[in-house]
Formats: C-alpha cells, sequence, structure tokens
C-alpha cells in the first residue's frame, strides 16, 4: 500500500484534545506520514486544560516533525501538493462556520482551501456546542459540499447541552480510508454512548 500523507489539524475546543492526541497517534501508527496544523488561536491559548506550547510539543513528538501554525506555513500545501487528505479535529463551529463560507483566513482554513483545489478530500470531527443551534447551517452546507467527510458524531450530553455535537474521534482513521475512497462513513449519526 503506498504511503498515504495526512494533515491532522486541530482548532479550539481543548476540552478534547485528550481524546484527540490518541487519535492523531493512531494516525501516525496506520499512515506514518501525518503533519500536525494547528490554528493560530489555538497555537497561542493557554486553557484550563494545559498550556498551548505542551499540546504543540506533543503534536511535534508523536508526528516527528513541525506544526504548521501561520497561514503563510499552510499555503504550499496546495500548489505543492504536500497531502493526500486533511483531518480537522477538533473542529470548531468557528472553523465550520469559516469553511462553509469559503474563508481562509486561519492555518488550518488555509490548508483546507488547498485541499479543495486539487480536489482533495476534508475529514471534519466536529466539537461545537452549538452544532445543532447557530452551526447546524454550516454543517449542512459542508455534508452537501464535495470533498467533504465527517467522522460520525453524537449529541454528547442531550440532557445538559441539548445543541452540543462531538465526533468519536476512534472513527477518524476509518472516516479518512472512506473518505479516499470517495465514500462517507455511515452511519453519520450515532447514537447515545452505550
Amino acid at each position: 500500500m503506498e504511503q498515504i500523507r495526512v494533515g491532522f489539524a486541530f482548532c479550539g475546543s481543548f476540552c478534547t484534545y485528550d481524546q484527540v492526541m490518541p487519535a492523531l497517534e493512531r494516525a501516525k501508527a496506520r499512515y506514518g506520514d501525518v503533519t500536525p496544523i494547528i490554528s493560530e488561536k489555538s497555537a497561542e491559548t493557554d486553557s484550563r486544560f494545559g498550556p498551548a506550547h505542551e499540546f504543540i510539543r506533543e503534536m511535534e513528538r508523536i508526528c516527528d516533525r513541525r506544526v504548521i501554525d501561520t497561514i503563510p506555513k499552510a499555503e504550499p500545501v496546495g500548489p505543492k501538493k504536500l497531502l493526500d487528505v486533511l483531518v480537522i479535529a477538533p473542529c470548531t463551529g468557528s472553523t465550520l462556520s469559516r469553511l462553509a463560507n469559503g474563508m481562509s483566513d486561519t492555518a488550518v482554513t488555509m490548508a483546507a482551501k488547498a485541499m479543495w483545489r486539487n480536489g482533495r478530500p476534508v475529514v471534519v470531527a466536529v466539537s461545537t456546542n452549538d452544532g445543532l443551534a447557530g452551526s447546524a447551517k454550516n454543517i449542512a452546507a459542508l455534508l452537501d459540499k464535495k470533498h467533504v467527510f465527517f467522522v460520525p458524531y453524537r449529541q454528547d450530553d442531550p440532557v445538559g447541552k441539548p445543541t452540543s455535537l462531538v465526533a468519536d474521534f476512534t472513527l477518524i482513521n476509518d472516516t479518512v480510508d472512506a473518505a479516499l475512497q470517495g465514500r462517507q462513513l455511515q452511519p453519520l449519526l450515532l447514537g447515545p454512548r452505550a
């Protein structure tokens, strides 16, 4: 099997990083060639979940390469065709909006635009508190967009946070494999956690 070049992009939703880091490790184990990408805001924001520089250091350790953390560093992804697939995990409501509206004002959205320029897949692992509210229209717009594939997702707390959606990060590799074949992994909408 030829080596697949994966971009793995992190946005905010810092509360999910403890689930996404193992997903990054699984992607590295399966595909070998993984480039970490992080939005500028995420690269500079320390949160109650940890300092930004520690997350970046861990991404670089897992991938054995430096993160792409600026628009100028992300821009060559398109012209040089550096990636075969881009994963955005976690993908926040803000990034969903940018993607749905064609904005490329972060390293992550620039990388996505670069992928679409080349007709290559972007895998979105949503994590947003307003997935069934303000971000619903952006999810719908992206579901209808060519070369966009969603990691299956569910309501993470239907009672406490009824509009919140979170992808099942353990399904990222399966979603990537399906996306590379041009198909959406099913089922897209997952039931409650067992």
